[in-house]
């Protein structure tokens, strides 16, 4: 039988094995979140692309990105999307008319836990308990959620006075960037 001591080690080393246990798959499902930033498509569950069209040569275009998404990836498919809206309406070019940003940020807190471990005597019908209890606070993680939206001009031609994006090269500049095809 085990005394005292031996308990109160064993359970101190089974909640210490529950504590690396659960980092270990913390740092798991984070290595597999990095892959999980929105993708190029149109807007669902995990963000997107989503447009209007306002006037035969005007757009808006809006990407909203998930938690594993950057502001530059982001911004960077909001264009992508004004430039492929540009090409299938035979434009050339593009222009920004206006541009917002309204990323939000949120928090998630995870419970907390507490591990109470004792040990109970017994001399005649007398007993008595030892025991101690460790509380481990929840984590609050603060995750961002980015979006952007534009309204673009489109042009036959480059117009002068006015900066414009050239659809295509634009396009192709992009896709190269984060491999789409």
């Amino acid at each position: 039988m085990f005394g005292e001591t031996e308990w109160h080690n064993i359970l101190h080393m089974q909640t210490k094995i529950k504590i690396m246990a659960l980092f270990a798959l913390t740092s798991f499902l984070s290595c597999l979140a990095i892959g999980c930033a929105t993708s190029y498509h149109s807007s669902g569950f995990t963000g997107g692309f989503s447009d209007t069209q306002l006037a035969p040569d005007v757009f808006r275009v809006n990407f909203r990105g998930n938690g594993y998404t950057s502001s530059e990836r982001v911004q960077d498919f909001a264009m992508l999307r004004a430039a492929d809206l540009c090409s299938q309406h035979d434009f050339v070019c593009f222009a920004v008319i206006d541009e917002n940003d309204s990323s939000a940020a949120y928090n998630y807190t995870t419970a907390g836990q507490s591990y109470t471990s004792g040990t109970a005597y017994s001399f005649g019908n007398t007993t008595t308990y030892s025991g101690s209890t460790t509380y481990y606070p929840g984590q609050t993680y603060t995750f961002y959620k980015p979006k952007t939206g534009l309204m673009v001009r489109c042009f036959s031609k480059p117009p002068d006075g006015i900066y414009t994006f050239n659809a295509q090269f634009l396009a192709k500049s992009i896709k190269q960037k984060y491999h789409i095809k």
